[in-house]
């Protein structure tokens, strides 16, 4: 027997959308932010087990930027690939892979490009960037890694053809396990040059 969504699962759907909404247009990357500022909207008071969960959120900003974003979207996330394929090949020696909402298709015009980088110092990333005079400002992400461990990392972030770019350094056998994505609480997927490269050919 087909299930008929309840007055629950519409409501989720419901706060799916508008935390969908609210990243796109205002920017809001967190999607915990996102969700209490979609229940606060729509009235839900004590909806904790109401909140949709990321990747329900990230499916219906799939869906409002095939809606509403239409070209622009498209364009913009070309213009994003691309600056990450050009920082890609800039910072080839780090052996560097696109994550993130870039890499899926999601981003918005406020996503940074994100970056991971493979190097024994973090120094070496800064030191390229200063030697080629590229104006980058020194970061830390905290990752998770499984549920209960998480992990921080150096980084930096830099602009390339007019785009942001955040780039979190590894250590080298860091290569072999990626930190846990947000959306779904999967390994992240990663790709390399010549897979972002293939992307940007579709």
């Amino acid at each position: 027997m087909k299930r008929h969504p309840t007055r629950a699962d519409n409501l989720r759907r419901a706060l799916a959308q508008e935390a969908a909404r609210l990243m796109a247009e205002h920017g809001i990357r967190d999607f915990l932010i996102a969700k209490r500022k979609a229940a606060e909207r729509l009235g839900v008071l004590d909806g904790a087990a109401l909140l949709p969960k990321n990747s329900e959120i990230e499916s219906a900003l799939g869906e409002y930027q095939r809606l509403f974003g239409g070209q622009s979207h498209l364009l913009a996330l070309d213009a994003q690939r691309r600056a990450a394929l050009s920082a890609m090949r800039y910072l080839q020696e780090f052996e560097p892979r696109l994550v993130g909402a870039v890499l899926s298709g999601t981003a918005t015009q406020h996503s940074d490009v994100q970056l991971h980088l493979f190097a024994e110092r973090a120094e070496s990333v800064t030191l390229k960037l200063l030697d080629e005079g590229i104006r980058h400002e020194v970061t830390e992400r905290r990752l998770r890694f499984g549920t209960e461990e998480v992990r921080a990392f150096p980084g930096v972030r830099f602009e390339m053809d007019e785009q942001s770019i955040e780039a979190t350094v590894f250590p080298t056998d860091g290569i072999r396990q990626a930190p846990v994505s947000p959306v779904d609480g999967r390994p992240m997927r990663r790709a390399n040059a010549l897979e972002v490269a293939a992307l940007l050919a579709d």
